[in-house]
């Protein structure tokens, strides 16, 4: 694995673990077993440190995701079985709350950081952009509003199962809550193929 891997897998665990305040060049250093200064010599400053969290971030939580977001193998997205590859999505999010919470205290941190908030918005356009595709395929009349709210949607979904009172659904309540999603985007005979 490449140090810079290394450093940034260590930072997403720590700001999961310790919130942003705990994001340090020496707790890197520290929590990787790195040698001092490691980290500085890689980032140099806090703000390459969190664009290098940053972007190793979304590429962990891209292949984590990609099943959810694959076209089926003629070009196409089969609508039968996007309900439950999205519950599979949203379930692997939820049983990686470490990445989740990491990248909650990134989107907080990018509101502060012009520099940060341009590369969120980047990472954003990776995840909403097929579920714009999605939709289209599956013939919304709107799959720019509806992507936002399925993006918006399962968004909530993970903040309130990871960080608010909510219970952590199962797999199973995940595919019906999807279903139920897409039955109110796209109509009753739309989502009965999905």
């Amino acid at each position: 694995m490449k140090r810079s891997d290394v450093v940034a897998d260590t930072a997403i665990a720590l700001l999961a673990e310790r919130g942003m305040r705990g994001l340090t060049h020496r707790a890197v250093d520290e929590a990787a077993g790195l040698p001092p200064g490691s980290t500085s010599n890689l980032a140099r400053t806090r703000a390459a440190l969190l664009e290098l969290t940053l972007a190793r971030l979304t590429e962990r939580e891209a292949e984590a995701l990609s099943g959810a977001y694959e076209g089926d193998h003629e070009g196409g997205h089969d609508p039968e079985r996007l309900p439950a590859r999205l519950a599979e999505a949203l379930h692997i999010q939820l049983s990686d709350s470490a990445r989740t919470l990491a990248r909650y205290e990134l989107a907080l941190e990018a509101t502060r950081r012009p520099e940060l908030r341009a590369i969120y918005d980047r990472a954003g356009r990776r995840f909403r952009d097929p579920a714009v595709a999605m939709l289209a395929a599956l013939g919304s009349r709107d799959p720019v509003r509806h992507g936002r709210a399925m993006v918006a949607f399962a968004e909530g979904l993970l903040f309130d199962a990871i960080a608010g009172a909510g219970a952590v659904p199962t797999r199973e309540e995940l595919e019906q809550l999807v279903r139920e999603l897409l039955a109110g985007m796209l109509g009753q005979e739309a989502a009965r193929r999905a």
